[in-house]
């Protein structure tokens, strides 16, 4: 249940007229953290502390920060929708749907308050007389746009504040036919205006209309014999030609029109704006959209519109919607000029879903690409710090295993990660020694970890930063044992359980469940692995030896070092079975006689 405002705002509420207006609301540090808009602002303000105002979350929260509240009044409200949209560009309150800020992307200018303009790629909007076209989302349409601007037209590409500041002479560019010299005088304010007029056309979409002006001044200049100035001019147009390519989507009306799409899943969403001009698809931008939490999709649609669509330079005649976006009538408000439709059927129809299929495709990739990067910006050695409570970062972590063959030959194996990463040089490997830990899993765990531990301190060298055992809570209670009798039971210990892959703390009760792909599970599932495969490839040298040995054990004459050259040269018992009697006597210290009687042993 909403609480009573505090007194100092409910005395501005009383006092607040039920006119249009912007609210703002801040915390306690003077903070703007929501910005919002209303018909009538005192009823508005005053919903918000009402008993039946929707008991969400998200509301809960603004009201425990609410400390002040700002107003302002407006004219109207399609004023106030702008009005809105200008506070949250400037303060960024939290609790608004988060819309990427135009400034984050590049756009093209034209710096028409200049004599002689210049085409310049900029990320702000302070260039003052200049025409901007964008933002550009793909940097890669932005300079393949840029490519064709100076190979079809002659735009200068210098610093010089003409006609003031001009060179002595022409630059490369001239020489090459990428300028016409303005610079130096050997093209007029006229012509080149005239030029950049073609840009600006071109930058529009607008490119059937530029290649019939071109063809024009081309037949002109080939009438006064200008026929390098026509050469020009024709390869422009042939370059003009071939971005014209026939197109797919049929012509919207007999104009211009823009297509907005609008995809969502979840708290993120994406609008789309299809750019068409002459009936062809010209160009495509968007913006991704974020903290949408409990805002209905038409009042996502709504930010995107107000705050991207309505300041945007050469809009469509037509705008298609996919759905009426909340305060429908008050945004035709704003842009009286447009007609606005929400087609049922036919080819604005057809526009729309390409709309909306391009939406769906690019929240997709986002979702991909967010997911990627937050798998490859998460760190797994501080993952695991962090999941496992621990005070330092387990940059050095040792995994312990344990493998038997039913009780024989059974061996310890104990792998050293660094930074996330094996470091093979501190791979060891342990033979089982102790009375009974041949048979006994805990009793083997406790011997490689004392044996480990005594050698690393009796040669001083650094500990892991993270000890974990291949096994559940009985494997952890050995070693913390083993620790604790080398006085170092306050080295960090853990052990994962492969049946569920439960994480076993020393001195913590309940186990840690970690969610499957988490880093700091894939890295104790990989270090984990790396111990037992580096122990069951000992275990199995050991047991093929054992068996090598044991068979060649009542043959006379093959005491150990033959046993081991033969080991060393047959890899096996199979392998010493398979040999031919001149290949076992060609070793050193056998003879034909005992190769024959090693073979009549072994098929005995």
């Amino acid at each position: 249940m909403p609480a009573a405002p505090p007194e100092h705002i409910a005395r501005r509420i009383a006092a607040l007229p039920d006119t249009p207006g912007v609210y703002l609301w801040k915390n306690a540090q003077g903070k703007v953290i929501y910005v919002g808009k209303a018909k009538r602002l005192r009823a508005r303000v005053k919903d918000y502390f009402a008993n039946d105002y929707p008991n969400s979350p998200k509301h809960r929260l603004l009201l425990k920060q609410i400390a002040d509240l700002d107003t302002l009044v407006a004219p109207s409200e399609p004023q106030a929708l702008l009005l809105e949209n200008n506070l949250i560009k400037e303060y960024h309150p939290k609790f608004n749907i988060l819309l990427r800020d135009d400034k984050s992307y590049p756009r093209i200018a034209v710096t028409l308050g200049d004599p002689f303009p210049r085409v310049l790629v900029v990320r702000t909007l302070d260039i003052p007389g200049a025409r901007f076209f964008g933002p550009y989302t793909d940097v890669r349409r932005l300079r393949r746009t840029l490519r064709l601007i100076r190979r079809i037209f002659t735009a200068r590409s210098c610093h010089y504040q003409l006609p003031e500041d001009r060179p002595d002479r022409p630059c490369l560019d001239y020489h090459i036919q990428r300028c016409m010299a303005p610079c130096v005088g050997l093209q007029s304010r006229e012509d080149y205006r005239e030029m950049i007029d073609d840009v600006l056309a071109f930058l529009e979409g607008k490119t059937v209309e530029v290649r019939s002006r071109l063809r024009r001044r081309m037949e002109e200049a080939s009438a006064r014999l200008e026929y390098e100035r026509a050469a020009e001019l024709r390869n422009s147009i042939k370059w003009l030609e071939q971005l014209e390519q026939p197109q797919t989507m049929e012509v919207v009306g007999h104009g211009d029109a823009d297509a907005i799409g609008f995809a969502r899943d979840g708290d993120d969403a994406v609008g789309v704006t299809l750019r068409v001009r002459d009936g062809k698809v010209v160009a495509m931008e968007h913006r991704f959209l974020a903290r949408l939490a409990e805002e209905s999709d038409d009042t996502v649609l709504s930010a995107f519109i107000v705050r991207y669509y309505v300041p945007a330079e050469a809009r469509g005649r037509r705008a298609v919607l996919p759905f009426p976006p909340q305060d429908y009538d008050k945004i035709q408000q704003l842009l009286p000029e447009t007609s606005w439709a929400i087609p049922q059927r036919g080819s604005n129809h057809r526009l729309v879903e390409l709309a909306d299929q391009n939406a769906r495709h690019l929240l997709e990739s986002l979702k991909i690409e967010s997911f990627e990067t937050d798998e490859r910006a998460a760190d797994p050695v501080y993952a695991l710090g962090r999941d496992l409570g621990m005070t330092t970062v387990p940059r050095n972590l040792v995994c312990i295993d344990i493998s038997t063959n039913q009780g024989r030959d059974t061996v310890g194996s104990l792998v050293w990660f660094e930074g996330g990463r094996p470091k093979k040089s501190e791979y060891r490997l342990f033979k089982i020694k102790a009375p009974g830990a041949q048979q006994d899993d805990f009793a083997a765990v406790h011997e490689v970890v004392s044996r480990f531990v005594a050698r690393r301190v009796s040669e001083e060298k650094p500990l892991p930063d993270l000890m974990v055992i291949d096994g559940g809570k009985g494997q952890l209670g050995a070693a913390r044992a083993a620790l604790e009798e080398q006085q170092l039971e306050t080295l960090p210990l853990a052990s994962l359980a492969k049946r569920d892959e439960e994480i076993f703390l020393a001195g913590r009760k309940d186990s840690i469940r970690l969610p499957r792909r988490a880093p700091s599970l894939k890295l104790l599932q990989r270090a984990r692995d790396e111990a037992h495969r580096f122990a069951v490839t000992y275990n199995r040298k050991r047991r093929t030896a054992r068996t090598i040995t044991s068979e060649l054990l009542n043959i006379e004459g093959v005491g150990p070092s033959r046993r081991r050259a033969l080991l060393t040269q047959f890899g096996s018992l199979a392998g010493v079975r398979l040999a031919s009697a001149e290949e076992i006597a060609a070793l050193p210290g056998f003879s034909v006689r005992l190769a024959e009687r090693i073979l009549n042993h072994l098929e005995a």
